[in-house]
């Protein structure tokens, strides 16, 4: 069944979802809030600056304005960076059709307030759309060649979870449904943390060993603050809990732990950030998630530690004495 689909965001991960769901044989739309950028993607049909060589479907059309890339829409699907996430929404609040459902692909809390993006959601659009979260292990650019993938879509309404899988599912992407949407949304908010860890630690040069202990201890930090905060275990050990958690922390096409790597190397964390040349979301996220274990009193040492890094000045090797110095204590989730 053909779904008419509007992107909001043309980053690689919007641009990715957008080929995937025409190829799916949808009608999509692919819109951005940067008019020049726009005027590129329709002039080369394809995305230059972070999917070279991919072309654009001929059911894949480019939106310039808002409210006409919204018209008659049945899903309207948001891959904004966290920090844009409520803008976006509010932009698109007057135009969004009232049959439409709403879905994001974004991962992350709230800069500044620190919200779950299902939270953002209802206080933006202001009355009761179906909405749903996309996660899991999936970098755009295997997503965009086509390689298999598998995903999760996390809807408090089961039918618009399975409409939204519906939609994405095709030949290469497998979708799974949830009703567990604060757990889907911690897990890819907190895998972007660790990702980071774990590319400080390589960067250091503490090799395999250390990266496997990140990556458990920090799938345990994940798995408290996400039953602090009401999502269920089950989702943690899932794709979008330990899955996108083991793609983040090992593969260096996650800006995330590339990042991580260029601080473990000794870089500045601005130098860092510029090189990357696009959102890294944990960067953020580590902050945000710190503060809401405070406030739930859920220990998370690995988090604590890349947040001094980050944002306080710590010598990311000292981070590292620092969590080896910690007391003993048995090994439970």
């Amino acid at each position: 069944m053909n779904t008419t689909v509007t992107v909001l965001g043309v980053g690689s991960w919007g641009t990715a979802l957008a080929l995937l769901l025409a190829r799916n044989g949808h009608t999509v739309r692919l819109w951005g809030h940067d008019p020049d950028e726009l005027a590129l993607l329709g002039q080369y049909r394809e995305n230059r600056r972070y999917l070279p060589g991919i072309p654009f479907p001929d059911s894949l059309t480019i939106g310039v304005d808002l409210a006409a890339a919204l018209v008659g829409v049945d899903l309207a699907l948001a891959v904004v960076p966290s920090h844009a996430y409520r803008a976006t929404l509010e932009r698109m609040r007057p135009h969004l059709p009232a049959t439409a459902g709403l879905a994001w692909a974004t991962k992350g809390l709230e800069p500044g307030s620190g919200l779950f993006l299902h939270e953002v959601t209802a206080q933006a659009l202001g009355r009761e759309w179906p909405a749903a979260v996309i996660s899991g292990p999936s970098f755009a650019g295997e997503v965009a060649q086509g390689l298999p993938t598998a995903v999760t879509v996390a809807a408090r309404e089961v039918d618009h979870a399975r409409r939204v899988a519906t939609v994405l599912h095709g030949s290469n992407l497998r979708a799974y449904t949830s009703t567990d949407v604060i757990g889907v949304e911690l897990g890819g908010a907190i895998k972007n943390v660790l990702a980071i860890a774990a590319g400080i630690a390589d960067g250091l040069g503490f090799g395999a060993n250390t990266r496997a202990a990140l990556i458990t201890r920090g799938l345990a930090e994940m798995v408290r603050l996400g039953l602090a905060v009401g999502g269920q275990r089950e989702t943690f050990m899932g794709l979008a809990g330990v899955g996108d958690l083991v793609l983040t922390c090992t593969d260096d096409q996650s800006r995330n732990r590339r990042f991580g790597l260029a601080v473990g190397r000794g870089e500045t964390v601005e130098a860092a950030l510029a090189a990357i040349g696009q959102v890294v979301e944990g960067a953020v996220t580590a902050r945000e998630a710190l503060l809401l274990a405070r406030r739930l009193r859920v220990e998370m040492p690995i988090t604590e530690q890349v947040d001094r890094v980050l944002h306080h000045g710590q010598n990311p090797r000292r981070a590292v004495e620092i969590l080896l110095a910690r007391d003993l204590k048995p090994e439970i989730l």
